[in-house]
């Protein structure tokens, strides 16, 4: 695997949210299209057989339309939430 400019945290964190993505957008063809990249491209990277790239974690933030450090903290999707319909509690601190 070649190296990335990502941290090995932050890799996990965008395979996460493309696989998220995957669920909701009802495929790797979906995804693919919107992200301008391959179909296998994205599958390998969400089965770690590539590495994550910032570029990678830019494309998938502006599809979720939020940061790209939420993708890569981890903060999308929020923990709790079904990566299939996307309801679900996610934590949140109490006041």
């Amino acid at each position: 695997m070649k190296t990335s400019d990502l941290t090995v945290d932050e890799q996990k964190h965008v395979r996460a949210a493309l696989r998220f993505l995957r669920a909701r957008c009802g495929g790797w063809a979906n995804v693919a299209k919107v992200l301008r990249f391959g179909e296998s491209t994205l599958s390998d990277v969400a089965n770690e057989r590539r590495t994550a790239t910032p570029v990678l974690a830019f494309r998938v933030a502006r599809l979720a339309k939020i940061g790209v450090d939420d993708v890569l903290a981890g903060r999308f999707p929020p923990p709790g939430t079904c990566p299939y319909c996307g309801h679900g509690t996610p934590t949140t601190s109490a006041s």
